[in-house]
């Protein structure tokens, strides 16, 4: 067997494969629990917990009751919140308990944050003194903030320290977090005043100065900034880690790149469900009632904004009923400014963000939109106006076809991008409702161009 073929194979034994999924709940059905071990061991923690998340509820209670003893700190925090709760309420106590003793701080909040306060006191009760306190003061930060986001293991350094004090103290220190990837500089009032990277720790000899070899990368976060925040500074600035602060300017805690990218993920993940107005917490994992429950506002919002096209459309019923034709056609002038808003929805959103779309760009990009919508609408109008007068023989019905299509891709092109803007100026989430505002304003207008036009050239 080559090495090529070796490595595959041993990716395949830690792969969560639709094979390897169908033999775990085959072992499981049997209450197999030594087939189900040898099975999901292989399995990165990660692994595990899409697994939970793929399966039922009733696979899931029964899956925990055979693997409970190897659930630890790392599969709980990958789980998604939405079956954590139920997760944590199928396993044993003692269990829980010796599976977060061994996560950061941070992960311990994460997990904390999402469950009712009697299974909270719980785990809070299995915690050291010293963590207990640490997660309780995070706790007191405001939701979706820094304090909440942080983890209060630092490695710190007195800043007058040499490159060689501080690797000794490293290879000293019994209490190191899992992970890390600058010691932080402190004055004599804990105030953070730079960061070394290891690598340049360790790369510097044992003489050097440590605020010597400080990074440029420095800033830092006060806790009660938004996480929203943090993202965009960990993404803006690439960094790595960043020290946080309280409103003394006193080091409490510091933030990694992984809990930032997760941060960055959840909101595109909330961005693109609420663009579709699905909710945004809607997960694999729901029931029928609770998927029918996140959907449902939406669907009647939906209706009464229909119902402005239907009262457009209703407008025109003699001029419908005159060229009967025009109804075939209504879906196609509708349908095109639809996408077309979709589209420049799509970029709006994610540009706001991102804070690529700014009030000091805004009106460079609103004349892009308009401009592009313009070349579309013509493109469009010169194809559906040759078909029209190809097919129906009438110039007049491909010309009227052509200036709706040109009208309502403008309309599409700049709603998609002012409809955000707007709520943006105004406060609120630009994905929440402007799927629904731009979909209905296309529908409308596209309805009344074509069919006023066609009312005014045709009839």
């Amino acid at each position: 067997m080559s090495d090529r073929q070796a490595a595959i194979e041993a990716e395949d034994e830690e792969a969560l494969d639709p094979r390897r999924v169908a033999a775990i709940l085959e072992a499981v059905e049997v209450g197999d629990a030594l087939r189900l071990q040898e099975l999901a061991e292989p399995l990165h923690a990660a692994d595990v917990a899409d697994l939970l998340e793929q399966i039922g509820p009733a696979e899931r209670r029964a899956f925990l009751s055979l693997y409970a003893a190897e659930i630890d700190g790392d599969i709980l925090s990958e789980i998604d919140d939405s079956i954590r709760e139920e997760v944590i309420e199928a396993l044993p106590q003692d269990i829980v308990a010796e599976a977060v003793r061994e996560l950061d701080t941070d992960d311990v909040v994460d997990i904390l944050e999402d469950l009712e306060a009697p299974q909270q006191e719980k785990i809070l009760e299995a915690l050291e003194v010293a963590d207990r306190v640490a997660v309780q003061q995070a706790l007191s930060y405001p939701e979706y903030s820094a304090g909440r986001l942080m983890q209060r293991e630092v490695v710190v350094a007195p800043e007058h320290w040499s490159v060689g004090e501080a690797i000794d103290f490293l290879r000293s220190s019994d209490h190191l977090p899992d992970q890390f990837y600058h010691v932080i500089l402190i004055d004599p009032r804990m105030r953070p005043k730079g960061y070394v990277t290891l690598g340049r720790l360790l790369s510097s000899r044992r003489d050097v100065v440590l605020k010597d070899i400080v990074e440029d990368s420095f800033r830092t976060i006060e806790a009660t900034d938004e996480e929203s925040e943090v993202a965009y500074i960990f993404n803006q600035y690439h960094l790595i880690s960043c020290p946080v602060v309280d409103e003394n300017g006193k080091l409490v805690g510091v933030i990694t790149i992984d809990d930032a990218m997760n941060v960055l993920d959840e909101e595109h993940e909330e961005d693109m469900l609420r663009l579709a107005g699905v909710g945004d917490e809607s997960s694999l994992s729901d029931g029928a009632l609770a998927t029918a429950r996140q959907r449902l506002p939406w669907l009647v919002v939906n209706l009464f904004t229909a119902s402005l096209s239907a009262i457009v459309i209703s407008r025109f019923e003699g001029t419908i009923a005159a060229i009967v034709t025009l109804a075939a056609l209504m879906p196609i002038v509708a349908s095109t400014g639809g996408i077309a808003g979709t589209q420049s929805l799509a970029v709006a959103v994610r540009s706001l963000a991102t804070r690529s779309l700014t009030s000091s760009n805004a009106r460079r990009v609103v004349l892009r939109e308009l401009g592009a919508g313009i070349l579309n609408g013509l493109g469009l109008a010169l194809i559906l106006g040759l078909a029209g007068t190809l097919i129906f023989g009438d110039p007049k019905l491909g010309a009227v076809l052509g200036m709706a299509m040109i009208c309502n891709q403008i309309v599409a092109a700049l709603g998609g991008v002012l409809v955000p803007l707007t709520l943006n100026r105004m406060g609120l989430d630009p994905a929440l409702a402007s799927g629904t505002f731009v979909t209905t304003l296309t529908d409308v207008m596209g309805f009344l161009a074509f069919l006023g036009l066609a009312t005014v050239i045709l009839l």
